[in-house]
């Protein structure tokens, strides 16, 4: 029976974080569905004020994500965990509060919303930076691996979860539950007994800007890591159009139902299970680099099912849930080994600010891909505008074939550039 628990079941501080992240990960997708449902059932917002809340969540990482990042770099990471969860639960918890005192409207969703993203920001970069300090360079896969088990899973079960909650006990109520969540991670997070190295010592820091600089400069100037920084920018180009037009696609052109939309979504989260569970063996059969090109190219074919959907709903749901699941599995795979290489390679006093930088730009061009979805829609049509979408994610094999991953077998070491590591 002991043979069973090794790597990582060993790691009592690894285990402490796990268990936390599991905690609010559930509590997360709980919010993901409740905030809005606060907008829609308790202030009776427009499309348009459903529009600026999504604005409000999003706009920290691009507003703020740098300059966090560069402070990161400055300071231990895991007292920046903690405030993270204790911000996010305070925040949280105000809205059951404004609701009770008949004071919940609009602008107080508005604030709730980007306070919580300035502290999921603050909680993701520091998170990224303080794995590779909490665990050997051979286990960030497994670690990585293992976190996403519990995203998956969340990802299964959430979503039901605070659909039942918000019908049954109101979605301020349910958005409670939240809070709590991240109370207890902040919980676990104060037991990890690891001790982090210390950060840069003060006279030998810049100012924030050159920090900022840095950092991003690390990323553009290393072929590797402007090769992660790149592909989910790409991933967000055409998810972006795609997801602007997918429910008016699906819903007058395929004639699916909200319950078969649903059917067809959730077929995503086994597959982030099933990707996290998987992605140790594969890597060590096949490599690092084969594992991501290769799944790289079988992800953007399964983004061909959507433009190519057609005929009776018996043929259309399995045909879009089967491409949600094996895109799920790969883009899983993929996120899993993206991670643990950027984290294996990036010097730890830039961890903060390489993190930062890559969410800066994976993220920039998620608004030019919701803008792009609604004018090509207008101008070619749903379905001409989903061709040019799946178009466009046939570039993420390509950013990974011609750069050193096409040659990396396993993760470098720590400052090793990846194309010193040959192909077995």
């Amino acid at each position: 029976m002991r043979g069973r628990f090794t790597g990582l079941w060993r790691h009592p501080d690894f285990l402490k974080l796990w268990a936390g992240q599991t905690v609010s990960l559930f509590g997360s997708q709980i919010t993901l569905l409740a905030l809005p449902f606060v907008a829609v059932l308790a202030v009776d917002a427009s499309p348009a004020q459903m529009g600026l809340l999504r604005v409000f969540q999003t706009a920290p990482a691009l507003l703020l994500g740098l300059f966090i990042g560069a402070r990161i770099d400055r300071a231990r990471r895991r007292p920046i965990l903690l405030g993270a969860d204790l911000g996010r639960a305070l925040s949280l918890g105000a809205v059951p509060l404004a609701a009770a005192f008949g004071l919940l409207r609009m602008e107080v969703v508005y604030v709730i919303g980007f306070l919580v993203g300035v502290f999921t920001v603050c909680f993701d970069v520091a998170y990224l930076s303080f794995l590779p300090a909490l665990v050997r360079r051979e286990q960030l896969v497994e670690g990585n691996s293992k976190l996403e088990v519990s995203f998956s899973v969340a990802s299964i079960a959430g979503p039901g979860l605070a659909g039942t909650l918000v019908q049954l006990a109101t979605a301020p109520f349910a958005i409670l539950l939240d809070a709590v969540s991240f109370l207890i991670s902040a919980l676990f997070l104060s037991l990890i007994r690891t001790v982090e190295p210390p950060p840069v010592p003060r006279d030998r820091r810049q100012r924030i800007r050159d920090d900022i600089g840095e950092g991003l400069r690390v990323v553009v100037g290393n072929a590797t890591l402007r090769a992660l920084a790149l592909t989910p920018a790409v991933i967000n180009l055409s998810l972006g159009i795609q997801a602007t037009i997918f429910l008016l696609f699906v819903t007058r052109e395929l004639r699916l139902t909200p319950a078969l939309v649903g059917v067809v979504l959730a077929a995503a989260g086994p597959g982030f299970l099933l990707g996290a569970l998987l992605t140790e063996r594969l890597g060590r059969r096949f490599g690092v680099g084969r594992i991501l090109i290769g799944g790289a190219v079988v992800f953007s074919l399964t983004r061909l099912a959507l433009p190519l959907a057609g005929g009776p709903l018996a043929v259309v749901v399995p045909l879009l849930a089967g491409a949600n699941l094996l895109g799920g599995i790969t883009g899983q795979i993929n996120a899993i080994n993206s991670v643990s290489l950027r984290q294996a390679i990036t010097p730890d006093r830039l961890l903060g600010r390489v993190n930062a930088s890559i969410r800066f730009i994976a993220w920039s061009t998620a608004p030019l891909g919701g803008l792009l979805g609604g004018l090509l829609g207008e101008r070619i049509g749903l379905r001409g505008t989903l061709g040019v979408a799946t178009t466009l994610a046939f570039a993420l094999p390509v950013v990974f074939w011609y750069s050193p991953l096409r040659t990396l077998r396993e993760l470098p070491e720590r400052g090793e550039q990846p194309a010193t590591t040959p192909m077995a």
